[in-house]
């Protein structure tokens, strides 16, 4: 329908609403998708998705396809429409305190394993160990290695450099992996 993204944008610039339906039906499900593992109540997910494509069509012009994909550009408003949300609602989610662990001290072989493991129990295992992750570092978590968004994109989604995001990116898979090690032995 639309030959390349420019025209797309400059349809989306004029409101046509033909433009709109084709952007919602284009990323939709991913942009939804990655609201609703952060704002994990349905009802309030829905209520971010729409915030998130009507400052999409309201902003579309501050669009630069310099510095990311539209898709990435999307993520971006996505992941602060949705971690603004959270932030400014209680949310009943525990939150492992890892002052007092020494992430650096857990062996790369040993996570490794955990996470290269396919079985059904392990991945509802991490699936859960999630739910004990701020929801900053889960939508980092779920950026890589669930959406296969690269550490540049990451990076221009939260607001940060590649350098931070794989710090941030490392130093949450060892929490990650610290909380699956609790949740087993419960």
């Amino acid at each position: 329908m639309y030959k390349t993204t420019d025209k797309l944008i400059q349809c989306l610039c004029r409101q046509e609403a033909q433009a709109q339906r084709y952007l919602l039906q284009q990323y939709g499900e991913m942009i939804f998708g990655q609201v609703a593992r952060i704002v994990t109540c349905q009802e309030d997910a829905e209520e971010v998705y729409q915030d998130v494509f009507v400052k999409v069509f309201r902003n579309i012009q501050s669009y630069d396809a310099k510095q990311a994909s539209l898709a990435t550009w999307m993520s971006r408003i996505a992941y602060h429409e949705s971690l603004n949300f959270v932030r400014r609602t209680p949310q009943p989610i525990i939150y492992v305190d890892d002052r007092d662990v020494d992430l650096e001290s857990i062996q790369d072989e040993a996570m490794s394993k955990v996470f290269q493991q396919q079985d059904e129990q392990m991945i509802q295992l991490i699936e859960h160990a999630l739910d004990y992750l701020p929801p900053d570092e889960m939508a980092l978590i779920m950026m890589f290695y669930f959406d296969d968004m690269n550490i540049k994109d990451i990076a221009y989604t939260t607001d940060s450099t590649p350098s931070t995001v794989a710090s941030r990116l490392s130093r949450t898979r060892r929490k990650l992996y610290r909380i699956i090690q609790s949740l087993q032995y419960e």
